[in-house]
């Protein structure tokens, strides 16, 4: 073969060759997880000076997981707001690498988290595969899904009984300036864990100045029950600098833990001023190398809502967490240090709300009786922070 043509057969080869890893590629990214066709939500920037929303990501299959939102910021294109593998990525934690339980939901994207947020202690069954717990006089079986690392460590019932729900009646609609999908999971009893049966209203909506979540649940069942709502996005710190990423949480008093390998909520709330957990500057305070996994009450609302910021200097990039309703009583964080990302957990309830640790604290469950209703809400906004 002559050398002109060897090139030519080369060249081909590898253009022929990168079309079909492309092809490969898009013939690969997963359309469903977890049983259900992926939803995507889409707008287009238009903005040329302020950043603006573009895509939301989520998952009918597993509890309406948010899987990833994206934003266009002038002059940087495209980001990605949470800290999320791909969706060929995503798939295979969900539906190849996961446990009973669904627990691999809450280490990516934005998993909802219900009938209970946070860790619950109780007695744990001879086989170490439930616990018990009391609310008013009944007894809640619950998966003893989680434990620490330490040979002391606890193993104890974590975030929530949906994160392997289906989401029935899935419906997208465009709305001024962007698009809404909205979906109802029939919770019923929660496979026989809770005391009463829940719908559970879910509405996402995606425009260019922000991205609204909101769950109604309503107890249809015979019994009245206890519900919290809450959920654990990881939002992903752009620069890459953990240690200068500032965060602001208003809230004056933290939950003492025993460690951090349990993270058991002792029952004492102390004040955050002069420490570690005080976060309650207009601008917060940097993350350093600080670990957080911890759990903020007392909260300042203003303009009606409790405003957490994500605040990365170095990347000229920050992140609004508004939590809207007034059942939203506690924040945790989650912030380990190895890893750029953060967790901002708007919940209503403080960790193990049903423990006698806290005496006759309200702890932040709902009391829901028949035919009555709860709603969580929180809104997220995106900007560029002040130099």
């Amino acid at each position: 073969m002559r050398r002109v043509s060897r090139v030519f057969h080369l060249t081909a080869v590898a253009v022929c060759g990168s079309l079909a890893t492309a092809a490969t590629l898009l013939a690969q990214a997963p359309t469903e997880i977890g049983g259900q066709k992926i939803v995507v939500l889409k707008r287009a920037a238009v903005s040329k000076t302020k950043p603006e929303f573009t895509s939301v990501t989520l998952l009918p299959g597993r509890g309406m997981e948010l899987q990833q939102i994206t934003a266009n910021f002038p002059g940087k294109g495209t980001m990605d707001v949470l800290a999320s593998p791909d969706l060929a990525g995503s798939k295979e934690m969900l539906d190849v690498k996961d446990d009973d339980f669904g627990d691999l939901g809450y280490r990516l994207g934005a998993a909802f988290l219900v009938p209970y947020p946070n860790r619950i202690r109780g007695k744990l069954s001879a086989d170490g595969k439930t616990l018990t717990t009391s609310w008013e006089g009944h007894t809640i079986t619950l998966p003893a899904n989680n434990i620490g690392k330490l040979p002391t460590a606890e193993r104890h019932a974590m975030h929530g009984l949906i994160l392997k729900a289906k989401t029935d009646d899935v419906k997208v609609r465009d709305i001024p300036g962007g698009q809404e999908v909205t979906g109802i999971i029939h919770a019923g009893n929660y496979h026989g864990h809770w005391l009463s049966k829940t719908d559970l209203y879910f509405t996402i909506s995606l425009t260019a100045d922000a991205v609204d979540a909101s769950i109604v649940a309503k107890n249809v069942g015979n019994e009245t029950e206890p519900i919290a709502i809450g959920w654990h996005p990881y939002f992903k710190l752009p620069s890459g600098d953990r240690t200068q990423v500032r965060i602001h949480i208003p809230g004056s008093m933290s939950a003492q833990v025993d460690n951090y390998d349990n993270v058991f909520p002792t029952g004492k709330l102390l004040p955050v001023t002069g420490t570690q957990y005080d976060l309650q500057a207009p601008n917060g305070a940097a993350l350093a190398k600080n670990f957080y996994d911890d759990n903020w009450s007392h909260l300042t609302w203003k303009d009606g809502m409790v405003t957490v910021k994500v605040i990365d200097p170095a990347a000229h990039y920050g992140v609004k967490i508004e939590g809207l309703s007034p059942e939203i009583k506690t924040l945790q964080m989650y912030a380990p240090l190895a890893m750029q990302f953060v967790a901002i957990e708007d919940q209503f309830n403080f960790a193990d709300p049903f423990g006698k640790e806290w005496g006759k604290m309200d702890t932040g469950m709902v009391t829901l009786k028949p035919g009555a209703s709860t709603k969580w809400h929180v809104r997220l906004r995106v900007f560029v922070p002040a130099q």
